[in-house]
């Protein structure tokens, strides 16, 4: 099992990132803009293995710093731009430790499909740059580019005197180099409690499937995150939560915290 662990944690622990930002399947109004500045601190002790036990000793810790960035340049069509940093440090305890420092920045476009009775349907295609946290990059001088195509699909609904809703999305990634494609899915289910703070629960899941190429494998992970959002002045909003990956398959039993400064103007 350490083919896993030396050549794939890196990697794989850096692409799947928890805790998206939070506009989801509703478009912006013209003019407006969404900034969210999220900070993400993280660990595993093991990782899963090929049969989805977590019976794999790692040391791994990540530092991740992400921007999303949101701007309505029509009723209906959103601008996106998502820069991140992170710096990843892992190995086998007591052995030797290997560490990566990435960054890579995303943009793309989200168009409304409709928006009734039944919810709001968006689609949104994006492209990301390639970065270390990629190590196909750094280590087979590949390109880690990647491409997503990803339809969302988000509805209100009443909770007793409460306002909650859903956010669905499922996306195809594809991944230049050796990496095989994604395919992302992410459910959200949010409440407002008052009009000034609201909770999330998010399930953030990707499968990637048999395409790979070594020293790359078939790898699934699945994170659960639990937050608040507060209102504190202004368009500031403050988000603060924690997540866990309850299961996985070639991928790291990561927990950790993530904060978030959220602005709306």
């Amino acid at each position: 099992m350490q083919f896993h662990v030396k050549q794939f944690v890196l990697a794989a622990a850096f692409a799947m990132q928890s805790g998206a930002a939070f506009a989801g399947a509703w478009t912006l109004p013209e003019g407006k803009t969404q900034l969210i500045s999220t900070f993400f601190l993280s660990r595993a002790g093991h990782a899963f293995d090929d049969s989805g036990d977590p019976s794999i000793p790692v040391t791994f810790d990540k530092y991740l710093s992400q921007s999303y960035i949101a701007y309505g340049a029509f009723d209906g069509v959103t601008l996106l731009l998502d820069p991140e940093y992170a710096v990843a440090r892992q190995g086998v305890p007591g052995g030797r430790q290997t560490s990566a420092s990435a960054f890579a920045i995303g943009g793309g476009i989200q168009g409304l499909v409709f928006d009734n009775n039944f919810g709001v349907l968006s689609v949104e295609g994006s492209f990301k740059s390639a970065g270390a946290f990629d190590t196909n990059v750094s280590v087979n001088k590949e390109s880690g580019q990647q491409y997503e195509l990803r339809a969302l699909y988000g509805a209100n609904f009443p909770v007793l005197d409460m306002t909650g809703f859903t956010d669905i999305e499922v996306a195809e990634r594809w991944i230049a180099g050796g990496r095989p494609n994604e395919t992302p899915i992410d459910v959200t289910l949010g409440l407002h409690i008052t009009p000034q703070f609201m909770v999330l629960a998010q399930s953030f899941n990707i499968i990637a499937g048999g395409d790979s190429e070594l020293p790359y494998t078939y790898y699934r992970s699945h994170k659960v995150e639990l937050s608040a959002v507060q209102h504190i002045w202004h368009g500031y909003s403050l988000q603060a939560g924690l997540f866990i990956s309850p299961a996985g398959q070639n991928s790291l039993k990561e927990q950790g915290i993530t904060v978030g400064l959220w602005d709306d103007f």
